[in-house]
Order: C-alpha cells, then structure tokens, then sequence
C-alpha cells in the first residue's frame, strides 16, 4: 500500500477535518474552566515555590498540558459543538488522563472498544463523525474508516505527524525503520503502519543486542523469536538491517533516544566504514519539544533536596511513566497517581510502580517539615494537579492538628 499517496488523499476528501470548526473561541473559555488553575498560576508567578505550614512544593518549570494535548482536546470539545447530533467516535483514547476521557463521555462521545485484542468498528457506521486521538491511528484504520464514509477529525499532533513522515523517507530508500517505542503503544502501532520495514527496540539494551547481530552476526531463529511482536512481516535480520534509520516514540526518554540513534551511527561505520556510512544510516531529530522540555525540568528539579517526588498523569501515559523513572534514578522517593483519588489517607497512597504494578505503600507522608517535588505528564490538566497539591496540604495540616 502507497501510504503516502492513501494519506495525502484522505487529505483532501471533504469527510476530512483537521483545522477545527470556528468555534475555537467558546472551546477556549470551556477548557480554561474545567482544566486550569489559580493555584497553580500562583505557584508558577512565585517561582515554583509554595509553603503552607510544614509543607513546600517545589514544582518543575515545564510540566503538564502541552501543546499538541491541548489542541487535541480542543479539536474534540469542537467536534461535538460542529455536530451536535451526530453519532461521535473516538478511536482510543484522546490523551492518556482518565479525568478528560470521562469528559468526553458525558458528552456522549463514544469509545470504539476491543475486543480480543482488536478494535471493534461495527458499531460505526457510514456518515458518523471519528476522531482520530493525539496519538494518531494507523493508516489500517484510517483506510476502514474512510471506505465506511465516516467523517474523520484528525487530531494527531502534528510532532507524531513528523515521525510518520520520517519512516516514509526510510521505506523510501529501501531502509528499515529501527524504532525505539513500546510496541503495543497506540503511536508506535501507528508510526509502525506508516513504515516499510522496520525493527521496535524498546530500550539501549534491546538496540545493544540489534547492534551486536549487525556486526556479528548469532542465531536468526533467537531475534525473530525476542522480536517476534515488533517487527515488521517477513523480517529478516540477516539481510534487513544492511541500511538503517532511526525513529521513535516521541514520549520516550529524550536521552536514550539519543544514545540508540548514537549506537547504530557507531555500529554501521564499523561494520561499512566511515566514508560509506551515508548509504547505511539515516538519523532525523524526531524527539518532541514538548516532551524533552518536561525531562529536562524534572532533571533539574530532582537537583534539590526533595523528600519524596509526586509524578502525576495516567497509568497508561508513557511520557508521565519516564518521569518518574528519572526520579528513581535519582533514588528519591517517588509515587505516580493519576488523580487526587489515589491519595487514600496520610498514612496511605495508591499509585503505580515503573514495573507497572499499582500498590498501596504505607507511611508515605513523613512528619514535619517536608519538600515536596510536583511535576506531570502532557495530558494532565493543571486542575488535577491543584487538587493533589491540595490534598497534601490538607493532610499534613489534619496530621499537626491531631
């Protein structure tokens, strides 16, 4: 399939809409009601800094709403005001936050379910409105959706956009795409149907083991096996990673990014030498502003003296989960919640493990003066923030009444 050609005519078909419906002013007014904060408009105006009896939050300077997520709400809170009446889809979630997804269902967006692993889209039918997440869809699903008639709202940030068109110039050149990204994400199934041939490393050690096969070579039978989920159809390792390029998630870590696209750089002159390496690798700086702006405050903020880390976002939000890897490298403390909800009592919290494991830990609230770090993935809205800064607040000031 010419996924260039299918894209650039879904483009321009009339059931196409990516630009909004004029009614960006009143969605504007609604967002800012139900998703920003005073509170934290203070915080940000006093340096990152507040203090209320025994407890200073530090916050990180880049954190929450990024552009691409806002806009992609907006474009959804705009579809329901274009089409009042009209039966609405959304092909997965918006953005990874449980409190904007519930939004969207009381407005009676309806989410297409899975079914044994699979999308279920009997449910849409020709003429219904589909919105295409911040995350975008593959071009499978585009395809169905369009040969059913349906209108589609394409919010796709345009960074993800980016990437696609990345693997395109790859596939272009007959090069396989090595992708760092989790495999089963919603974006990397999606860059991944853009791709021609290509490879998903999900970390340095995975690109480590590629990179060893490249130069010398091991057991075909082992890697089709360790890869057997992430790569593409009728890979070979033998004859498929001669020419290489590189491509990611745009909500994986910023630095390991660059330490694989740095690695097969390396692998590829020694394995073709230097003067050849333009006919063996293709590197495209395809990491988010976004994203890299949030690691980089979190790597400042975990600098300072903090007594434990709060990572807010969903458990399913891949960029929020690397931040608070980055505070567990920094051995302090730290507890991913999705929603003040998590926040059960001073003596317990329930949040989500870097293994993925959601648990309840104990005594997690010290006493006395304590320096609380706060920062949060792209899709959580400054709101949810503000009520877990609250709620410790109000914790502590019930723990030094008692």
């Amino acid at each position: 399939m010419d996924t260039k050609a299918f894209k650039r005519a879904l483009q321009h078909s009339e059931n196409y809409h990516r630009r909004g419906f004029g009614h960006k002013e009143e969605v504007a007014t609604q967002l800012h009601s139900e998703y920003q904060s005073g509170l934290i408009q203070k915080i940000r105006d006093n340096n990152y800094t507040l203090t209320r009896g025994d407890v200073t939050i530090r916050l990180a300077e880049a954190f929450g709403f990024c552009w691409g997520v806002e806009r992609a709400v907006a474009m959804a809170y705009e579809t329901r005001k274009h089409f009042p009446s009209e039966k609405i889809w959304i092909t997965n979630e918006i953005i990874h936050n449980p409190s904007v997804n519930q939004r969207l269902r009381e407005m009676q967006v309806g989410f297409i379910s899975m079914e044994a692993g699979q999308k279920d889209f009997s449910v849409v039918g020709s003429g219904d409105v589909v919105i295409l997440p911040a995350f975008g869809a593959s071009v499978q699903e585009m395809q169905l959706l369009s040969d059913k008639g349906c209108k589609i709202v394409d919010t796709t940030c345009p960074w993800v956009s980016k990437v696609w068109n990345t693997v395109e110039k790859h596939k272009k050149v007959d090069c396989t795409s090595i992708i760092h990204g989790k495999y089963k994400h919603e974006e990397t199934v999606a860059t991944s149907s853009f791709a021609g041939k290509y490879l998903i490393v999900l970390n340095l050690q995975e690109a480590e083991y590629v990179a060893d096969y490249i130069l010398h070579g091991g057991s075909k039978e082992e890697f089709l096996t360790k890869f057997s989920k992430a790569c593409s159809e009728g890979f070979n390792p033998d004859t498929d990673l001669e020419k290489v390029g590189i491509a990611n998630q745009t909500t994986m870590l910023k630095g390991e990014t660059e330490q694989i696209g740095k690695l097969f750089e390396r692998t590829m002159m020694k394995k073709y030498s230097p003067t050849e390496l333009n006919q063996h690798f293709q590197s495209f700086n395809t990491i988010c502003d976004a994203t890299q702006e949030r690691q980089d405050a979190m790597l400042e903020l975990v600098e300072e003296k903090l007594d434990f880390m709060v990572v807010i976002g969903g458990f399913n939000s891949s960029n929020t989960a690397h931040l608070q890897e980055i505070s567990e490298e920094r051995k302090i403390p730290s507890y991913h919640v999705d929603s003040v909800e998590r926040i059960l009592s001073e003596n317990s919290i329930e949040h989500r493990h870097l293994n993925g494991n959601i648990e309840i830990s104990e005594k997690w609230l010290p006493d006395g003066n304590i320096i609380v770090g706060i920062t949060s993935g792209a899709s959580t809205p400054d709101k949810v923030v503000e009520d877990v800064i609250n709620k410790i607040f109000e914790l502590k000031q019930a723990a030094a009444v008692v």
